[in-house]
């Protein structure tokens, strides 16, 4: 069955030819131009992935991403006027699964809804090992897709998971910005260094003990970052 994606978006130019460079891709594509009514549906039946405008006439996008959310586990993309670094790295913050700039190329953001969804979706292109850090304190089950911290499940988004995983599988190495972008992302674009800023950070909140001193994934500045967790045998 051909993915599902809403897209809600109230330019209608934008989202008629996202919608068919989408159909042509071979995907289902929903259009709303309000975010309530795209809730409602996402109610009755939860798509595979939401493109998302942050500037709606009914609902903030944040406020309307934060709703789809709660449903289950949609990924998102988020796409917007707002240009600046800062605010692409605050939309990648709340958890999106990336983020795309108006005005934007259409084959790009088709690009992006297939490699989000790759991530989305399986692990087959990551190994299916279990590692274990610190005599299990921290434990990475990629089959599953699943992570815990002292026995207790570590919620991260896919985007988050591999990003770790790919760190973890090798302590001590340290990965470029740029290396992390392709081996976790599946991206060949320039200019989104910032991205894997945002989801180290996210993660960061959710494995370490001070996010500001981190354990697992320690910054080597000017470089990049790497893994520092003792693997268990």
């Amino acid at each position: 069955m051909p993915a599902t994606i809403f897209i809600i978006e109230d330019d209608p130019k934008i989202a008629r030819v996202v919608k068919a460079y989408l159909e042509g891709a071979g995907f289902t594509a929903h259009h709303f131009n309000e975010g309530l009514p795209a809730l409602e549906a996402a109610r009755r039946e939860l798509p595979d992935l939401v493109i998302l405008d942050l500037m709606l006439p009914d609902i903030s996008g944040e406020e309307l991403f934060q709703d789809l959310k709660a449903l289950g586990d949609i990924p998102v993309i988020m796409v917007t006027s707002k240009s600046s670094e800062e605010e692409r790295v605050a939309g990648l913050a709340l958890g999106a699964d990336d983020y795309v700039v108006k005005p934007f190329s259409p084959r790009e953001l088709a690009f992006r809804v297939q490699a989000v969804l790759k991530r989305s979706k399986g692990t087959a292109d990551i190994s299916g090992k279990v590692l274990s850090f610190d005599g299990g304190r921290l434990v990475l089950d990629a089959q599953a897709f699943g992570v815990s911290l002292d026995g207790q499940p570590v919620t991260l988004t896919a985007s988050e998971f591999r990003i770790l995983n790919v760190l973890a599988e090798h302590p001590g190495r340290i990965f470029t910005r740029e290396e992390l972008i392709q081996k976790a992302l599946d991206y060949h674009f320039e200019g989104y260094d910032r991205t894997v800023d945002a989801h180290i950070k996210n993660i960061r909140k959710k494995i370490e003990t001070d996010p500001r001193k981190p354990d697992y994934i320690q910054t080597v500045y000017g470089v990049g970052y790497r893994f520092g967790g003792r693997k268990d045998v």
